[in-house]
């Protein structure tokens, strides 16, 4: 019966008719036949299945072989033996070279004829043995595949004992060398139900025996963090932790982060790996045990490790939001990589370029699942923006992109940021920040911050940018006796020579700190430099004076410096004067006191009050310095801010008030149009500047600084309970009050009062209203009629003769920015720049100022944005949009520096004169080896870390490139990162890309 079956099986007879035939000889075996004959046909049959070159023989063998399974067991089992399956599965079957691969196929079919005989006791105990074997020797996934399928259906083959832990062990070791040859879609679908099969074998064996766990997860962990490998382990190894039991994972993670044998570079090669793992399609849980192995290394403070992680695979976890397929694991990896990593903004800004293009696809994809991603998306951006502010120039493109989505309310967002840390203790991560491969390209320097201390930072880099003071600072004497000055001195020197990307002001911060401050919490930066300059104040005011060179040179005449040389550095350059009038309005007698100020302070109106819009009474143009006519219109004439608020009283000055204006540009020649709190209106075909002017002016709704400073300077009635004390009358009346500036300040500081009490909620409430800050300031300062000609005659300023008021200009120099709606939270950044007087060559150094024609442009002058250890080029129009596009960072305190002209003549002149005389500043010898050792100590570091450097990151694992995903995505318009060729980011390829 075998050569009939074997002739038919050979000839060349159609499918059909060879089927009608071998029914008939199956039909036949079904009947009682003798030993030899059932053994020809077992032996033809299993022929038949290990070695066709066609499926339809192979289906043939497997008939016939279950027929005498079934109708001839004792045979069946005489053939099926122990010596017969070792010799199949040591030696194979048929021709060498040209071995069976469905030996373990055979194998399971066969065994479920024999369950039950005497003979199937040694069965087992053989494959348990050659089933190691074989795992040992590394098959690949088919053949473990078709083990893992043989040892489900038959678990009495699973190895048993230690074994079984060795099995396991070795398992692992054979899906960690699983790769995917092929990118067709069909050939990855089966490599991943291969992987299943075998992955599913290794939970089948953990769920039995639960002992067998750890030793295969250690054996797991031993793969993943080797570093002598030429090829990074499979991604396939994503299956094995799918099947871990949670229960098992804080004593599991406990145990790896606390094993001291375990290297650093070991344990970041690890979990670098584990994070590739997010690209793995069919993983659960997988996230979980990425992120509790991050807190794991978290709690024991493994940071460094931490840092180079997140950095080297936070572009990578990204890129794979792509694909709706592994997105919410993924994004679940970001999320927690992205809120931990709270001490620099390095993480986040790597993903900046990429974000906009990514919500875009998101859109597009408009699915579920990517709704929901973009909304979480969202939340984590609004996250990064509130706990890294200060970045408004990189932010702009993603506050875009992102605007129609929700945004989260801040106290979501401080339990976001409070769950995530890495730890509560900011200090611990002081020695891991910042992380600055070189200087800015802008050649500024950064201050590290120290806990909170940006409101420090923006102050320090402020007054740094206040040339003439920095100049003053650096100017000083060695043993001048001002121990703070000479910190600040120090300070500024660094900031000025040093070779570090960012420098830290510890000495100065303890030296200057205000003992009322809660150390590490965030403080009032207003607050803070008023103590600043009433302490370098002080300690020069004891006695030690700093500029008694400057009177024995005689650079000033011993006339006119008595009063300029009494006067502290910080009165000389931040003093201004102001007169405090208060007038009973009963008798009209007025009492007055004059005081000294550094910075003005400037309240809001209220809501409901509307700023006049006043006419000036000087046309708005560059100062020059041609005398000015006074004007013709008697009803633009200066005088008493009292006059123009309410009819005429006796003894009232006769004459009008001076508001405060804004200055705008001009084509040199041409006449300037008069406007107040605007910018001059321009033909922009003439004045490509036109579009920056008009970012000076206020908006129709909102404050500009002008209006704040009319409020200021506008009579106060004072009435009721605030009713004044008067002399003359010795009673209680109704009264009026007014301030008038009587010395402009070198540099004018102006705070903004954005912060108060709130006595619903008990707490300070911030002011977020946009305030429109002109680039050029005009100020009416009040002057003596004996003044004001001296001013006419010389031709200095601007004022009529007989006149109360001089109109004096100011620049904008600096602008201090807090991010956040408390005083007691939030962050402070500034913008900056330095505001010079250029003398051109040719040009009288008889104090007179230069035409406005030769002065450089305001908008020409570059701006620089300081956020803590970051400094960058800015604009003007960086700086007037800020608060636009980021509601809650608000201008808080401007400096302003004073053009040349009548009151700031003495000190232009003195420091011109310093200046062509000295030079830059010369330091003391002290100071500058201390700035040379610190250079060449900073150089040793830099060589140290790259070295340092180099050794961990050759220790992270190589993985495909993270950006192919975008550029895939980009170049597919199609495609909506599925896996199918239909909806994934080009097609099969892109599929294969995603998962290896």
């Amino acid at each position: 019966m075998d050569k009939i079956l074997e002739a038919v099986v050979m000839s060349s007879y159609p499918n059909n008719v060879k089927q009608g035939l071998v029914r008939r000889v199956i039909e036949a075996a079904k009947q009682p036949m003798d030993s030899e004959q059932c053994w020809s046909m077992l032996e033809l049959s299993t022929k038949l299945y290990l070695t066709g070159d066609t499926k339809y023989k192979r289906e043939i063998g497997k008939e016939v072989l279950e027929v005498y399974g079934h109708y001839h067991p004792e045979e069946f089992e005489e053939f099926f033996n122990v010596r017969f399956l070792l010799s199949l599965l040591q030696e194979g079957y048929g021709p060498l070279g040209k071995r069976s691969h469905y030996v373990l196929d055979y194998i399971q079919l066969g065994l479920q004829f024999v369950l039950e005989s005497p003979s199937a006791n040694s069965i087992f105990s053989l494959l348990r043995i050659e089933v190691l074997r074989k795992v040992c020797e590394r098959p690949s996934p088919k053949q473990c595949a078709k083990i893992s399928k043989l040892l489900t259906q038959h678990p009495q083959c699973i190895p048993t004992g230690k074994h079984q832990v060795l099995f396991c062990q070795q398992l692992i070791r054979c899906i960690g060398q699983f790769q995917c040859v092929s990118e067709g879609e069909e050939d990855i679908m089966e490599f991943l139900e291969q992987v299943n099969k075998v992955s599913g074998l290794l939970q089948r064996i953990w769920r039995t025996q639960t002992s067998a766990i750890l030793p295969s997860l250690k054996e797991l962990f031993t793969i993943i963090s080797s570093t002598e490998e030429q090829e990074a382990p499979s991604n396939a190894l994503a299956s094995v932790v799918q099947f871990v039991p949670l229960e098992l994972m804080d004593g599991v993670i406990r145990n790896l982060t606390n094993d001291d044998s375990i290297t650093d570079v070991q344990m970041m090669t690890a979990i670098g790996r584990m994070i590739d793992w997010v690209s793995w399609p069919l993983g659960k849980n997988i996230d979980k045990w990425i992120i509790a192995l991050l807190k794991g290394l978290a709690a024991v403070k493994k940071f460094s490790i931490l840092i180079e992680v997140t950095l080297s695979k936070i572009e990578k976890v990204f890129s794979k939001l792509l694909y709706p397929i592994v997105r919410e694991g993924a994004l679940s990896v970001l999320q927690y990589m992205l809120l931990s990593f709270q001490h620099s903004h390095e993480a986040f800004h790597l993903l900046l370029p990429h974000i906009p293009r990514l919500v875009a696809s998101l859109k597009k994809e408009d699915s579920n699942s990517a709704t929901s991603s973009l909304e979480q998306l969202a939340e984590l951006i609004h996250c990064m923006f509130f706990r890294f502010s200060g970045f408004p120039d990189l932010y702009e493109p993603v506050l875009e992109a992102i605007k129609a989505l929700p945004i989260p309310n801040e106290d979501r967002i401080k339990h976001l940021l409070g769950q995530n840390a890495w730890t509560s203790q900011k200090n611990e991560l002081a020695c891991f920040y910042p992380r600055l491969a070189s200087k800015s390209e802008t050649g500024k320097i950064g201050l590290i911050n120290l806990g909170n201390t940006c409101y420090m930072n923006s102050i320090i880099q402020s007054l740094f940018m206040a040339s003439d003071f920095r100049h003053s600072v650096l100017n000083l004497t060695e043993g001048n006796s001002q121990p703070l000055m000479t910190k600040l001195q120090w300070l500024f020197a660094f900031l000025e020579h040093s070779q570090r990307p960012a420098i830290s002001p510890e000495s100065f911060l303890s030296a200057s700190w205000p003992p009322w401050f809660t150390p590490g919490a965030q403080q009032d930066c207003s607050e803070y430099l008023k103590y600043l300059l009433d302490r370098l104040h002080e300690e020069e005011k004891t006695g030690k004076r700093i500029y008694q060179k400057l009177k024995e040179s005689s650079l000033m005449s011993q006339a006119v410096d008595h009063h300029y040389l009494n006067k502290t550095l910080i009165e000389k350059m931040f003093g201004g004067k102001m007169m405090t009038k208060i007038r009973c309005l009963k008798c009209l007698n007025v009492s007055s006191r004059e005081e000294a100020f550094t910075d003005l302070s400037l309240a809001f109106p209220p809501p409901d009050r509307h700023i006049r819009a006043s006419t000036s009474v000087l046309p708005v143009e560059e100062i020059g310095p041609q005398f000015i006519e006074p004007p013709e219109n008697p009803s633009q004439l200066m005088g008493s801010p009292w006059v123009q608020r309410k009819a005429p009283m006796a003894r009232d000055p006769a004459a009008l008030p001076m508001p405060v204006e804004t200055l705008g540009f001009e084509e040199p020649g041409e006449a300037a149009n008069t406007v107040s709190g605007d910018a001059v209106g321009v033909d922009a075909t003439k004045d490509p500047l036109l579009a920056f002017g008009e970012q000076a002016c206020a908006p129709k709704d909102s404050r500009s600084v002008p209006d704040l400073i009319n409020y200021f300077l506008s009579p106060e009635r004072l009435t009721a309970e605030n009713k004044y004390h008067c002399e003359k009358c010795a009673s209680l009346q109704d009264a009026e009050k007014v301030a008038e500036l009587t010395e402009g300040p070198h540099y004018l500081i102006l705070t903004l009062l954005r912060f108060s009490f709130d006595p619903r909620t008990m707490k300070r409430k911030k002011i977020l209203d946009n305030v429109s800050i002109p680039v050029v300031l005009k100020l009416p300062i009040l002057v003596t009629p004996e003044e004001t000609e001296e001013v006419c005659q010389r031709g200095k300023d601007r004022a009529a003769p007989g006149s109360g008021f001089m109109s004096v200009v100011y620049d904008l120099c600096s602008v201090v920015v807090h991010s956040g709606i408390s005083s007691e939270s939030g962050h402070y950044y500034c913008y900056s720049r330095e505001c010079t007087d250029t003398i051109p060559s040719g040009q009288p150094r008889d104090g007179t100022p230069k035409p406005a024609s030769d002065k450089q442009l305001d908008f020409e002058i570059q701006w620089y944005l300081f956020n803590d250890t970051r400094v960058s080029f800015s604009s003007f129009e960086s700086v007037s949009n800020v608060t636009s596009f980021f509601p809650k960072d608000t201008a808080y305190v401007l400096f302003y520096r004073q053009r040349p002209g009548r009151q700031s003549c003495l000190l232009h002149e003195a420091l011109a004169e310093a200046g062509r005389l000295h030079g830059e500043p010369s330091l003391h010898k002290d100071l500058m080896e201390a700035i040379s050792k610190d250079n060449i100590l900073y150089l040793q570091e830099q060589e140290k870390e790259a070295r340092n450097r180099a050794a961990y990151i050759s220790a992270l694992p190589k993985s495909p490139l993270w950006w192919r995903d975008f550029d895939r995505d980009k170049d597919d318009d199609n495609s909506s990162g599925g896996c199918s060729p239909a909806a994934g980011g080009g097609g099969s390829g892109s599929f294969h890309g995603l998962v290896f």
